[in-house]
């Protein structure tokens, strides 16, 4: 029974936490729920100001012109949680985290949820203009661009966790190398796998053209290699366990 408490009680905190988060996001879509149709039009801004004068987005489903915005406001709404989201990760976890993990991983919380708002902002402001400049300038003689509203939301939605996740790489890179996983100089050497990796993930991410894939891999690739630069400055776990110790 004695072993079964403490497990009863972190279910309990752990659900807690989940509850509070949960909380924090439907706090946030009530609040921004009013302004959904603003919300979806600046977000289609990106397409609509490159489509000729006589075409518009349509919807082909009936619900769409209702559900389409109010998805937007939810995932957004997910969007501006994360740093409370993240908070209640954090203030579960702390507890059974060492000393100089605690020093780790508290500047890497804010730096992952920093990260991740820039790559949305990177695909927002200079991926979706070309992306969306190209798709139309290609269209053959006799077809008129009409995309449907809930289409392109799914769209931008996947390029929005494509390139917030992998913005991400930086952090990934100082963790393997904190935990011993691999290190710097072991990194280094295979950077032509990287190379190639980073493009087949672009492939694999993004919509079947160079440009999108590119604009992905690029910043993959620069990111990779700004987390080589900040890897240095933390030691491995074993290595600071010793420095403690002694």
């Amino acid at each position: 029974m004695s072993e079964q408490q403490p497990l009863i009680s972190h279910l309990m905190e752990l659900r807690n936490r989940l509850m509070h988060a949960v909380g924090a996001v439907f706090v946030v879509f009530f609040s921004i729920a009013y302004w959904a149709n603003d919300i979806y039009h600046y977000l289609s801004q990106p397409l609509l100001s490159v489509l000729p004068d006589s075409a518009s987005m349509i919807a082909t489903d009936v619900a769409s012109p209702f559900f389409a915005p109010f998805k937007l406001t939810l995932v957004l709404a997910f969007f501006i949680a994360i740093p409370y989201v993240l908070f209640q990760a954090w203030a579960f976890i702390a507890p059974g985290l060492y000393k100089h993990e605690k020093r780790l991983v508290t500047p890497l919380l804010f730096s992952s949820t920093i990260l991740f708002y820039a790559g949305i902002a990177f695909a927002y402001y200079l991926v979706f203009p070309v992306v969306f400049g190209f798709f139309t300038s290609v269209a053959p003689d006799g077809v008129e661009i009409a995309t449907d509203i809930n289409s392109y939301l799914n769209f931008v939605l996947k390029l929005f966790f494509a390139f917030g996740l992998a913005f991400e790489i930086p952090i990934a890179v100082v963790l393997l190398c904190w935990t011993g996983a691999t290190d710097v100089a072991s990194l280094k050497e295979k950077r032509p796998y990287i190379v190639v990796g980073a493009f087949i993930i672009g492939m694999a991410l993004t919509p079947p053209d160079v440009i999108s894939q590119t604009m992905l891999a690029v910043p993959m690739l620069l990111l990779f290699e700004g987390g080589l630069i900040f890897a240095r400055l933390y030691k491995p776990a074993d290595d600071e366990e010793e420095v403690s110790d002694a």
